[in-house]
């Protein structure tokens, strides 16, 4: 109890003498071990959701012979960023397989997020007991789902988007710090691996540096322009049609005028929370605090009316992908920021008993909640490890035993089948698939100039679970697929040399 006091108290008992020298070096330690307790409250899932996107995109670089079929469904997307190109450099560079390269930037990412929330708030308030329990709440809130967007603070995978939060708040710590040209190169990089995050962290960094002016400037006339969350590639911008719009009916978390009562609390909550934290900063006379909120404030507004312009015309429904809404992801980190912050300065201080309730109940809480959401599935996935369901059995032994120019047919809807748990086919067994119509529909949003394939593949997949061996005769023929995955007992004529207790893996004659 004594070295725990003396941690979130800021001294340092004899154990921690030598460390006393060296402050940085105990803030580095201590950020560590939240990195690693927030890994392990959060998970780790490779091939999980869009890593079937950016996963998939690694390996094809790596080995240019996968996916002769459907690449389009992650080569397109993967062009606004240089996720993938960087990724297989660096496994070529270091040697590393590349499931391991993936977890190690996986934890840096986490880290330097953290690292930067602690300079954050280092900065923002004066007790260490405050400052730890931010960071603290941080790491515990790793998968805190943000309103309606259908995002978390960091996802379960390495994601892009994790690589650019972390470098958007190491560039809001820089500009706290009074080295605003160091943000520039960092908001940089968060762009090239996020276009539409870096867009959105450049923004309210520039309002941050703008509220920070002395004398405070009447800045709310100098936002940047919504015409600056436009996407960059042409594709973009493409013509809707039927199967784009068919893909986008399936997505509510990309237009906010289909939101629930409580989502739109989750987006409007914010701006009174940090209203309210701005007016008790002014009150107190903490004017970084006060500032700080009151940018959070102004992004809100200038974010949330930008999101509502561009969804309220029919004639701008081609930009609805661009899910103006995610601005919340970083309004919602600095949310748990501030929370945690401020529980630590007034309720937490330096009781220990307090802190270890704390602890237990926000990381007990988050815990819980992703082992429920993931039930079949081992909590953290790591690289190597033997298949935990019967749908990663047979991803695996598709990707060590099938040839690598094979073409997979899987139920559109494999992806919320019992058990399966949102692992993606083409991410972890690395072969060509014809289209889902759950993952891929969001990858369609993205790009419209797939929409009347995805529709045309979809469509010749539906009654799936009553498919015999003509249906599967049919999309040979139609489509070149030449293998299945199917569950229950295979139908009479596909030769299926592997089979558990639930999928089969088999060839169309």
């Amino acid at each position: 109890m004594k070295l725990f006091r003396g941690v979130i108290q800021g001294s340092y008992p004899g154990e921690l003498f030598r460390l006393k020298r060296n402050p940085r070096l105990f803030d580095f330690l201590l950020v560590l071990i939240f990195t690693i307790l927030g890994f392990l409250v959060m998970g780790y899932h490779p091939g999980l959701e869009d890593d079937g996107i950016y996963l998939t995109a690694v390996q094809a670089d790596l080995n240019p012979a996968l996916y002769p079929y459907n690449s389009e469904f992650f080569r397109l997307q993967v062009q606004a960023t240089v996720f993938d190109d960087w990724m297989a450099h660096f496994v070529r560079a270091t040697g590393m397989a590349a499931g391991w390269a993936e977890l190690l930037w996986q934890l840096a990412s986490l880290f330097a997020a953290l690292w930067a929330s602690k300079v954050i708030v280092q900065r923002l308030f004066a007790e260490a007991h405050a400052q730890w329990a931010g960071v603290a709440l941080a790491s515990a809130m790793f998968t805190l789902p943000v309103a309606g967007t259908g995002l978390y603070l960091m996802d379960q995978h390495l994601h892009p988007r994790n690589i650019a939060t972390a470098l958007i708040l190491l560039a809001v710590s820089r500009i706290l710090t009074e080295r605003p040209w160091q943000a520039a190169p960092l908001l940089l990089l968060a762009c090239l691996f996020h276009p539409l995050m870096g867009v959105m962290g450049f923004s309210f960094c520039l309002i941050l540096t703008l509220a920070l002016l002395e004398p405070a400037p009447a800045w709310a006339r100098a936002w940047p322009r919504p015409a600056a969350a436009m996407a960059p590639l042409a594709w973009v911008l493409g013509a809707p049609n039927a199967g784009w719009r068919e893909a986008l009916a399936t997505r509510n978390y990309c237009q906010i005028y289909r939101w629930t009562w409580y989502e739109w609390l989750g987006a409007l909550g914010p701006l009174l929370l940090f209203w309210l934290l701005w007016r008790m900063a002014q009150r107190r006379e903490e004017r970084l605090l006060a500032r700080f909120a009151l940018a959070v404030f102004a992004y809100c507004v200038f974010q949330q009316a930008v999101a509502m312009i561009i969804q309220a015309p029919a004639s701008l429904a081609r930009l609805t992908p661009l899910q103006p809404m995610r601005y919340l992801q970083l309004v919602y980190f600095f949310l748990a920021l501030m929370a945690g912050c401020l529980a630590g300065k007034y309720a937490l201080k330096a009781k220990a008993w307090r802190w270890a309730v704390f602890l237990v109940a926000v990381n007990g809480g988050m815990f819980a909640a992703q082992w429920r959401e993931f039930t079949a599935s081992p909590h953290v996935e790591l690289p190597g490890s033997h298949p935990a369901n019967s749908w990663l059995e047979a991803f695996a032994w598709v990707r060590r035993n099938t040839p690598v120019d094979a073409y997979f047919a899987l139920d559109p809807y494999y992806l919320e089948a019992k058990g399966e748990d949102y692992h993606n086919f083409r991410a972890l067994a690395a072969r060509s698939q014809l289209a889902d119509a759950v993952k891929d529909a969001a990858v369609v949003i993205q790009v419209p100039m797939l929409g009347s394939v995805w529709e045309r593949q979809v469509r010749a997949e539906e009654g799936w679970a009553h498919f015999q061996l003509a249906d599967f005769e049919r999309l040979k023929s139609q489509f070149g697929v030449d293998w299945v995955v199917v569950e229950d007992r295979p139908a009479s004529g596909l030769v299926c040399p592997w089979r558990n207790r639930s999928l089969a893996v088999c060839r169309i004659p």
